[in-house]
């Protein structure tokens, strides 16, 4: 049962105190957290891992598990209690009036159970309704979140869909019952930026739609640009600031807030002139919260005395009466003082070419029928034709989305899988036929990889001291142990994280600090070559800012190559000298930096920079939503393996697309595999444009 019309905000979350009961202690999570949504309103809610944005949205759900308590405070939805709703109450809103969104499709999905079945279940519970009105409104919210052939998306089982369309489920599940209030918890950081891109533009159109209200937590700070209406920053279990978009992009009076926008690679960002500035620090736990502020031990504005003396406040800024700040100092600090610049760092030498590939290509056989052998054998096409080569102290970014073969090569250069065709040349010396366990130690020493997750690469029973002299040993250094304890310690230094930690088991470290081990491991054998395969995707902002850092100023001295790859355009952008833009097993682009993110661009290329989400009001994009998923290299598209998601398509005459595999076109060393006139290229129009000041 709905209920009746209401006017207020629909949710209102005054003062609000959480904790979670161990038997050592009371764990406060959320402190003094204020929050209101209006109807139809997006709201942001944005933060490192562990600032308790989920905690807040497991309160409102009333689902805090067995050990979590709300101490303090209340939350308020339609102005009712709901600390003071019976479980029948409960369960008669959520779902039905509010329903939840969360971070990995799969776990919202039943896998034994078929998508219209799990679709019609929430209205028939929720409201009653008889079966043949269920499947009509399942097959109007699948139509509405635009998945394709919306009869045989609902006959599917979740495992036949990609992680896109998953995601688009959930939203579809969350939408049956058209509730009041929709919380999304980081419902885009496992999909890639097209898709990223068509379900944001997708959850905002369904608002309108539906008039739904929204709560949007998210650490992406572009995202909440292009979401929300207003947004609340939150640090250590604390909301630090609250106003408007345009008020906290433009008008931040909280440190936390400045120093968040100083470690994300906006345009203009260059590694050499304008550094990203990490911050400084960690994140405190819990139950070691300074005294006073709890960013005081990590803000630039710090007085002793002062920030650190009592509890500090919300406060209202001057002249807006709902732009807030926790903040003591924000009259005094001068917010438009330029950053002061951190010292220019010199830029790294770039030698004589180290890797070559030409025409790499690989391919997999599976059976048609995998599941019970038999049938006619298919080829999946992972990489067709790579070439290229990167040079001595280079970084070259390899960007596209899942399935384009970027982590498939990464496998074939280090040896995890040999290739079908095509030559890798080392220092001129073949290595693409030889497997890892065959080649030498030299070899392996000089090609390294940084994986994603660096929570699955560290040994959880052994030090990191011990992990980090084991590679040490492998790679045949040092005469004896106190050899590799010594350059085991320099490593940690390299990698700037104390010595004391060669004792640490992994799980006492942070994600960050995980990461500097797997990059201290990975050049212990003082690597010419590292694959960093999405490094900094695992991680929040400011801890990205100092491990990317961290990655040039070790390139600096020991002018490593570095093959960077990843789907967030933004860190390529900063980082990267070259670029190469992969697309169902194909280069469809390679360039400088410079060439690849100004016009004439491939069209794919167009299209990812175009989702890319960008925390920058002044900056405006072309609008360009890819439709469709990327094809399958079982069963690529004849022709153009882009052509079936194009925009350009129709403007090229005879159908070639369709026909042809486009030839490289090479101009000064920019390479773009299309099939567009030199005409058409010369009238493209940038995709990002900073607007003026």
């Amino acid at each position: 049962m709905k209920s009746p019309d209401y006017d207020g905000p629909i949710l209102q979350i005054d003062n609000l105190s959480i904790s979670f009961f161990t038997r050592l202690r009371e764990i406060p999570a959320v402190m003094d957290f204020s929050v209101s949504v209006q109807p139809g309103e997006a709201v942001g809610l944005v933060g490192e891992s562990g600032c308790g944005k989920s905690t807040v949205a497991l309160g409102v759900m009333q689902d805090l598990g067995v050990n979590g308590r709300v101490v303090g405070g209340s939350i308020k939805f339609k102005g009712r209690d709901l600390g003071q709703m019976s479980q029948e109450e409960l369960r008669d809103i959520r779902g039905n009036e509010i329903a939840m969104i969360y971070q990995e499709p799969m776990a919202s999905l039943n896998p034994a159970m078929k998508i219209g079945k799990q679709l019609m279940e929430v209205p028939m519970i929720h409201e009653g309704i008889s079966e043949k009105e269920a499947y009509d409104r399942a097959l109007q919210v699948v139509t509405d979140v635009k998945l394709p052939d919306p009869k045989r998306i609902l006959n599917a089982f979740p495992h036949q869909l990609s992680g896109g369309q998953q995601q688009r489920i959930v939203i579809a599940m969350a939408l049956m019952s058209k509730p009041s209030l929709l919380i999304l918890d980081e419902p885009t950081t496992a999909l890639d930026v097209t898709v990223e891109a068509a379900i944001v533009e997708l959850v905002r159109d369904l608002g309108k739609k539906y008039g739904t209200s929204m709560l949007f937590i998210s650490h992406n700070l572009g995202l909440v640009l292009e979401t929300c209406d207003r947004l609340c920053v939150m640090y250590s279990g604390e909301a630090v600031e609250r106003g408007s978009i345009a008020d906290v992009f433009d008008q931040m009076r909280h440190p936390y807030t400045q120093a968040l926008f100083r470690s994300i690679p906006l345009p203009g960002a260059d590694k050499t002139s304008r550094p990203l500035v990490a911050i400084p620090g960690n994140f405190p736990l819990p139950h070691e919260r300074p005294p006073g502020c709890n960013f005081g031990p990590r803000c630039d504005y710090f007085q002793k005395g002062r920030c650190d003396a009592k509890d500090i406040p919300m406060f209202n800024i001057a002249g807006d009466d709902r732009h807030t700040t926790r903040c003591l100092r924000h009259e005094e600090i001068d917010w438009d003082a330029p950053l002061v610049a951190s010292a220019e760092k010199g830029k790294t030498e770039i030698g004589d070419v180290i890797i070559k590939m030409d025409d790499l290509r690989k391919y997999y056989e599976v059976n048609a029928s995998a599941l019970f052998g038999g049938g006619q054998k298919k080829v999946v096409k992972a990489n067709e034709t790579l070439s290229f080569e990167a040079r001595e102290g280079e970084t070259l970014a390899i960007v596209g989305e899942s399935g384009c073969g970027k982590s498939t090569f990464a496998k074939v250069l280090m040896g995890l899988e040999t290739a079908t065709d095509g030559k890798i040349l080392l220092d001129n010396q073949e290595i693409q036929d030889t497997p890892i366990e065959k080649r030498s130690a030299k070899t392996i020493s000089d090609v390294q990889m940084v994986f994603q997750n660096p929570f699955d690469t560290l040994n959880p029973s052994m030090s990191v001291g011990r992990q980090i002299i084991r590679a040490l040993e492998v790679f045949g250094f040092g005469a004896n142990d106190n050899d590799r304890r010594d350059k085991m310690l320099n490593l940690l230094d390299l990698v700037k994280l104390p010595r004391a930690f060669a004792d640490r088991m992994p799980r006492q470290l942070s994600g960050g600090q995980k990461q500097r081990v797997g990059i201290a491991r990975a050049f212990a054998g003082g690597a010419r070559i590292v694959v960093a395969d999405e490094p900094v995707s695992a991680l929040d902002v400011s801890v990205q800012a100092a491990v990317t850092d961290l990655l040039m100023d070790i390139q600096r001295e020991e002018k490593t190559t570095l093959l960077f790859i990843s789907h967030d355009l933004s860190i390529v952008r900063y980082l990267s000298d070259r670029v190469m833009v992969m697309y169902l097993g194909h280069v469809v682009e390679l360039g400088t930096t410079d060439e690849v993110f100004a016009p004439p661009y491939h069209p794919y290329t167009e299209a990812l920079l175009s989702a890319v989400p960008i925390a920058d009001t002044s900056v405006e994009k072309t609008h360009i939503v890819l439709e469709g998923d990327i094809p399958s290299a079982m069963n690529p598209p004849p022709g153009c393996p882009f052509q079936t998601r194009c925009r350009w398509k129709d403007k090229v005459p005879g159908g070639l697309c369709e026909k042809e595999v486009p030839p490289i076109r090479n101009r000064n060393g920019h390479q773009i595999k299309c099939h567009l006139s030199d005409d058409q290229f010369a009238a493209m129009e940038p995709v990002i444009k900073v607007a003026a000041e």
